[in-house]
């Protein structure tokens, strides 16, 4: 798990940051009873556990491999990060959506308003910085890729839940500065609610598309087409092998994948011939492409390979 050092330095900078915004945010909250002010606060102490809980996973996802888990924990991150998405869901826009309604059937008009404007410009500040940390970070990830292809095909979820809720943080502190400014110029106590309100539809919108994600990763997803195709031409390199059919793989961690291969072998290779072949590819791939933690070989004909690769493209259509 060596490739995470990027990813824990966002992590690290949005737990200071977030934990430092709560508290000054629920501060401000008790002294002037904005009810935005109050699930502004909700929000950044559900950051805040939330980078807890992807450092855990992080930790727990780089314990080696035992004989009850024998393929290792590299999926405990992908769970703890649908976990950290569920905690946005029901903590931050469930406590954000039920504050912003009792505000607005109970309204009350906030007191010592200068106070929210503070926080708000202060938290803003902090909550950028903790965001382009995280966006240089994914940045550097994406490469040449889309931003959406990027995350849709990133296999490391750290770094862009981080950037997700941080960006979710910035639209929620705009949208709680145009609520509290509303209720006092308007003099409409019932516009902090709605504040509150528009606050849990962000996070909600945001928890579910990291779900989604989320989701997908723990099922499981293959690799990147770049990674099959230098498996297959590494394989197909070695002198025992006939034709490399193809190659299945699938995640278990950002760093981990097991690949699958279908190999035919020379009729006239005998075991020990073809046992020494398959030594030489996971020698070969440890070196080349460590990424590559489980290498399964299947000896298989090119017809059946087809057969049972058609059998898969059908199934997901």
């Amino acid at each position: 798990m060596a490739g995470h050092g990027g990813s824990r330095t966002v992590i690290y900078a949005a737990l200071a940051g977030n934990l430092a915004i709560a508290l000054t945010k629920f501060a401000a909250a008790f002294f002037t009873g904005s009810s935005a002010m109050l699930s502004e606060g909700v929000h950044s102490l559900v950051d805040t556990g939330n980078g807890g809980l992807l450092l855990y996973g992080m930790h727990r996802a780089a314990r080696p491999a035992t004989r009850a888990h024998p393929l290792g924990h590299g999926r405990e991150l992908y769970f703890w990060s649908f976990i950290v998405a569920l905690l946005v869901f029901a903590l931050g826009a469930g406590v954000s959506f039920y504050e912003g309604v009792t505000h607005i059937i109970a309204p009350q008009p906030a007191a010592n308003v200068r106070v929210n404007y503070i926080v708000l410009g202060l938290s803003f500040l902090f909550e950028g910085s903790s965001w382009l940390v995280a966006l240089r970070e994914f940045r550097r990830q994406k490469g040449q890729q889309g931003w959406l292809q990027a995350v849709q095909s990133s296999k490391d979820p750290s770094v862009y839940t981080v950037l997700f809720e941080d960006s979710a943080a910035l639209l929620g502190l705009i949208v709680a500065f145009a609520g509290i400014s509303a209720a006092e110029i308007f003099e409409m106590p019932e516009l902090d609610g709605a504040a509150s309100i528009g606050i849990a539809l962000i996070l909600g919108a945001t928890a579910a598309f990291l779900a989604r994600e989320s989701k997908g990763l723990l099922i499981g997803e293959p690799a990147s087409p770049a990674v099959q195709k230098e498996v297959l031409a590494i394989a197909q390199q070695d002198p025992a092998v006939q034709r490399a059919n193809g190659v299945l793989t699938v995640h278990l961690g950002p760093e981990e994948i097991v690949a699958g291969l279908s190999i035919e072998f020379g009729d006239h290779l005998s075991a020990p011939e073809i046992e020494a072949c398959v030594e030489r590819l996971e020698a070969r791939l440890r070196k080349e492409m460590p990424e590559i933690t489980r290498l399964f070989v299947k000896p298989q004909t090119s017809g059946t390979w087809e057969q049972r690769r058609k059998l898969i493209e059908s199934a997901s259509e």
